[in-house]
């Protein structure tokens, strides 16, 4: 399925067929921006905010590639798909060592290029969260080290370690990024399972019983259950206990 109202800047110097691309687009909920030449393509880059670019690479005023290059000095992560009737194999070995995502050569399927906007699309978007990055999470009285799988509780009659499965170790590590905040299902379901449906579901609750009770010695720490929605690890101060 189509993402909604991602946007797309669409750069082609012919008028009529930048506005029937730009029409089969709509029709597939993009929010495309259409610029008939690099210059107007820039200057729409530079006002705009987009998930994808599309540039035509034989352009008036500004070509293709050096509109590229100027789109790459200020965001190195926009996709970027190139249009051309050239087939030239040199025309392809440097679009790609601009950094593109895809080079379709007219004419071209339409539906054909709708697949390679959705796939690059869902690339970008799956790129690592930021938080991702963190590998050690302080859980009010517990101290989590995801790499090692390793929680720790320093309780009053010392510290206890429990070794976690895997599954469990990456379930907790999710909650601790969405700490106090509701984790949706589905994106647990997706990124340790899988895929969403029942049975991963029905899994998911087993393992949420066995966090709750590896967390169970900080009467602060609780995992609610969000109907419809998700989980949530809400750990109190002592102020809000």
């Amino acid at each position: 399925m189509t993402p909604t109202n991602n946007k797309i800047l669409l750069v082609e110097d012919d008028q009529n067929f930048g506005d029937v691309l730009r029409s089969y687009l709509e029709m597939n909920d993009f929010d495309v921006t259409l610029a008939t030449d690099g210059v107007a393509g820039w200057d729409s880059f530079r006002k705009g905010k987009f998930d994808l670019c599309i540039f035509d690479v034989m352009m008036p005023k500004k070509d293709g590639f050096t509109l590229a290059k100027e789109v790459r000095e200020q965001d190195q992560e926009m996709p970027i798909i190139f249009l051309t009737a050239k087939t030239m194999k040199d025309d392809v070995l440097k679009g790609f060592k601009l950094g593109a995502d895809d080079y379709i050569t007219k004419p071209f399927n339409s539906e054909e290029l709708l697949l390679r906007i959705q796939a690059i699309l869902k690339r970008s978007q799956q790129k690592a969260d930021p938080r991702e990055e963190i590998k050690e999470f302080n859980i009010g009285l517990y101290h989590f080290n995801f790499p090692l799988r390793i929680l720790t509780f320093n309780g009053p009659q010392g510290e206890e370690k429990d070794k976690l499965s895997p599954k469990e170790a990456q379930l907790l590590r999710m909650f601790c990024m969405y700490m106090n905040d509701i984790l949706p299902r589905s994106e647990a379901l997706t990124k340790i399972w899988g895929e969403d449906n029942y049975f991963t579901a029905r899994s998911m609750d087993v393992f949420v019983t066995k966090l709750r009770k590896y967390l169970k010695g900080d009467a602060n720490i609780e995992i609610v259950n969000i109907h419809g929605n998700g989980f949530q690890l809400l750990v109190r101060t002592e102020e809000e206990a």
